[in-house]
């Protein structure tokens, strides 16, 4: 019972920090609405979410897991929010409509997947596996500015909230996953346990050159 009651806990609190992870998005489209515009910035990591998001919320049907299902409706319908939102005041309307297409063609083909194939353990693991990758790359994305935090060792170009939030969440579902033995949960969490924690040792390596004062603008 004890063993339950922990795992519940663990569900709710994982699901609270990820759907408030999901909202930072909205500082983000309340830039947008402010400028008038998405400037240099792009849909993609909207849309590319919305996708994640999605997958999850059909992997957390087929095994029956509510807080799966819960907290990944909730995320897609936000982040289908976003990418609206993207597409309203962006001059590239053309490219975030192939996005979103492209987003709901994939989406689609992988429910009637489901619909279609007779055995349905097999369309849980290949649906794991994509929703896995595509964790993994979300959890990897600021990695990508790897190099230019090497090279002028500062951390400063790092989104330390949004790793910090990573690690936190990835953590608990990690965990989470282990409870409940899906190997296609513990998996892209784990990764994203030392990822994100890789990040964040680099901001102890290369110290943020900017005033707390920056930071928080």
């Amino acid at each position: 019972m004890d063993w339950l009651v922990f795992k519940d806990i663990l569900a709710v609190t994982a699901s609270i920090c990820t759907i408030l992870q999901f909202l930072s998005g909205i500082l983000v489209c309340k830039k947008f609405a402010k400028n008038k515009s998405t400037g240099d910035a792009s849909g993609l990591a909207f849309v590319t979410c919305f996708l994640s998001c999605s997958l999850w919320m059909l992997y957390g049907i087929l095994i029956n897991d509510k807080s799966i299902i819960i907290v990944n409706t909730f995320g897609s319908s936000l982040q289908f929010f976003y990418s609206f939102t993207f597409y309203i005041y962006t001059v590239k309307k053309n490219v975030i409509v192939k996005q979103i297409l492209l987003a709901l063609t994939f989406i689609s083909f992988m429910y009637l997947y489901w619909l279609l194939e007779e055995d349905v353990s097999k369309v849980i693991r290949h649906v794991g596996l994509i929703s896995c990758v595509f964790t993994i790359l979300f959890f990897a994305s600021p990695l990508i500015n790897l190099a230019h935090v090497l090279r002028v060792r500062s951390a400063d170009s790092l989104p330390f909230p949004v790793i910090v939030a990573s690690f936190i969440t990835s953590c608990q579902w990690f965990f989470y996953g282990c409870l409940i033995n899906d190997y296609f949960i513990q998996a892209p969490n784990f990764l994203g346990c030392i990822l994100s924690g890789f990040q964040l040792i680099l901001f102890i390596v290369f110290p943020t050159k900017r005033s707390d004062k920056e930071q928080l603008i």
